[in-house]
Formats: structure tokens, sequence, C-alpha cells
């Protein structure tokens, strides 16, 4: 209940601060277009200067939207790209200028350059400032080439998987193929886990970029890096469902809580641990099996062991042969969400026969155990 009210007077918050906003904005428009009509360029009557600065006004609060929504590194590359083409402009007109030909001419040719050069290297620089963002944010491995926000099918990597690895074993064996695509708040993930300050934490999420850029590496493979626009309000798995949905795209996976919701959802899911079970080898009740007890199991009298994949072997009676390899037999096989159980039981092994010599000793007739007749009785 704490939860839900704390969330509903953030939402109440940012309603507030929205309006105020919106309000700010329609104040602005207003100044504008009175103080153009006060100042009435020449040319335009008090009337129509107005209309002209609230039309200004609106085209910036357009572009005041359209910008907020774009990435820092984006803008900088911007800015720097319409500096450049700017320059470039320049020195055209310096040429322009010193060259034979009517004013008016040389004055189309000198706005039109401007107008080019700058546009062109606004794009050109917004481009690459994302790409040069990605070279030097600490996730360099990922140099791929973005996905088109409208374009469909691929498979959809979860941060889970990459931190796995054996997606890229996989892929390798080229079980998998077609288009990987990355999200890029994935990649944020990933270098967040990566910079923490937990070893442990450290070590997994360099271990998926590492996987990521083994992947990048194998001939015939295209990995993409998606940059989509999504609300960051939302966390993670929330994102990667309405990607993988907005795509349709097949998401790859070993979240088993976000496995099931994908699968409510309708959107298809390849799970690399469904994967690994289907691939065990199938024991049947009654085999016999040769495993290492390692612990003791919960019930009384249990141990258990492992096998070289990793499924659990409980062995009943085995409690007392820990650490020591025992024969034993297969009772039952039961499949479960995290994987396959195997229960058994110790091979009970017939008892050896008297050999000749023990029988000799005892003599014909005579009981084990008991003192040999006297001859003479």
């Amino acid at each position: 209940m704490g939860e839900a009210l704390q969330r509903i007077g953030a939402e109440q918050i940012t309603t507030r601060a929205g309006w105020r906003l919106w309000l700010g904005r329609a104040l602005f428009a207003g100044c504008a277009a009175a103080l153009f009509s006060q100042v009435s360029p020449p040319g335009l009557g008090p009337g129509l200067a107005g209309v002209v600065g609230f039309a200004i006004a609106l085209a910036l609060v357009l572009v005041e939207l359209r910008l907020r929504r774009a990435e820092v590194n984006r803008l900088a590359g911007a800015a720097v790209g319409a500096v450049t083409g700017l320059c470039g402009a320049l020195l055209l007109t310096l040429i322009v200028a010193h060259t034979v030909g009517s004013e008016p001419a040389k004055t189309f040719v000198v706005y039109a350059a401007l107008s080019a050069f700058v546009y062109l290297g606004m794009a050109i620089g917004a481009r690459q400032g994302a790409w040069f963002a990605r070279q030097t944010s600490g996730n360099a491995v990922v140099a791929a080439k973005p996905a088109a926000a409208g374009e469909t099918g691929g498979k959809l990597l979860d941060t889970s998987v990459l931190i796995d690895g054996r997606i890229a074993d996989i892929c390798e064996a080229q079980f998998l193929d077609g288009v990987l695509l990355v999200p890029q708040f994935v990649l944020r993930e990933l270098q967040m886990v990566a910079d923490s300050s937990d070893p442990l934490k450290r070590q997994r999420g360099r271990r998926g970029l590492e996987v990521l850029q083994r992947m990048q590496k194998l001939p015939g493979l295209e990995v993409r890096v998606v940059e989509d626009e999504i609300s960051r309000e939302k966390d993670v798995d929330q994102k990667l469902l309405e990607l993988a949905k907005r795509l349709g795209a097949k998401l790859v996976t070993n979240d088993y809580n976000l496995n099931k919701v994908a699968g409510v959802r309708g959107i298809p899911v390849l799970n690399v641990n469904q994967l690994a079970n289907a691939l065990k080898p199938a024991v049947l009740p009654g085999e016999p099996m040769r495993v290492f007890i390692l612990r003791e199991g919960k019930e009384a009298n249990q141990g258990v062991a492992y096998l070289d994949d990793g499924t659990m072997v409980v062995v009943d009676g085995a409690r007392r042969f820990l650490n020591k390899t025992v024969d034993m037999t297969v009772t039952s096989v039961h499949q479960t969400p995290a994987g396959k159980m195997i229960f058994g039981k110790i091979e009970e092994r017939p008892a050896q026969a008297p050999t000749a010599r023990a029988a000799a000793a005892t003599g014909p007739g005579s009981v084990p155990g008991q003192p040999f007749p006297d001859s003479e009785s």
C-alpha cells in the first residue's frame, strides 16, 4: 500500500510538472507574439508580425521537444558537425567572392552552400556521435550496424543469456543463425554490471561483454545493436518484451519468469536452459549407473551426486558412502522447471559363496563356528 501511494504521489508530481512546462511554453509563445507585434519588422503590420512571432515560438517549442528525446552524444555530434559544415560553407563563400559573376547568383550560391553544408554536418555528426560514444563508453566490443526501428524478424538477446555464455557455443556450432539483435539498454545494463563494486557482479558483466565480442567475430553471424526509443521508466524485462513485440523478433533468454511472461504475451522464446535439458541423455528406470556421492540428501540415509552435465542424482541408502563412488540402479526420473532429477538406490551385490578352502576347513557335514567333532567319539 505504501509503495502504491508513493507511486501515485510521484505520478501527480510529474503531472503537475508537465502542466507547468506547457504553461511556460504557452507564455513564451504569447510573449513572442506580443513582442513581434510591438516591434513590427519592416514590411509587416502589427497583426501579421504577431502571427510570425507566434509561429517562430511554436517552431522553437517543437525543436525543444525533439531535442529532449535526443541523446547527449547525438547532440554533441550534431553540434560539431554543424560547426564543421559552417566552416566548409565559409571557405566556399571566400572562393565564390573572388569569382566573376552577378551578385544575385553569388548570393544564391552562398546561401545554398551554407544551408547544405550545415544540414549535412548536423546529420552526419549526429550519426557519428552515437558511434563514437559506443567506441569510448567501455563497451567498444559492439561495432555492429544498428537495426532500423521498423525492422522485423531476428532474435533478441537478453542480458542473462549473454552472461551465461553458452549462446556463443551454440552460435559457433551453427545451431543459431540469422540476425542477432542486442538492444542498447542491454548493453548499458552489462556495462553497469561490469562496473559494479561487487567482484562477482563485475566478473559476470565482463564475461557478458567478452561473449558478445566473441559472437561478433564468428563468420556468417550478424550482430546488430538496436537503438529503439523506449520509455526509460520501464525495467529491462518490460523493454525487452515491448521491443520483441514491436520488431516481431524471437526472445533469447535464460530467465524462467521472463520466459513465462513472454509466452503469455504470445512472443516466441528460445530458452537455452530448455535446449540444454533436451540434449541431456535419456535415462530409463532400471538402468545401472556409477556415481560419486558428494553430499547428504534431505531425507534419512540419502546421498546426492551430480552428473557431468549438472543433473542431480538422489540415491537411497548412500549416506554412508560420502566421497565414494557407488553403483546404483535408477528407480525414477522427474522433469522439473529447473531441470531433470534422477532417483535411484544402491545396487545390492549378491553375497559371495564360501570358498573351497573354507569348506574344507569346516569339513563335510560340519556347521561353521562349531568345534570339530572328536574322532574318538
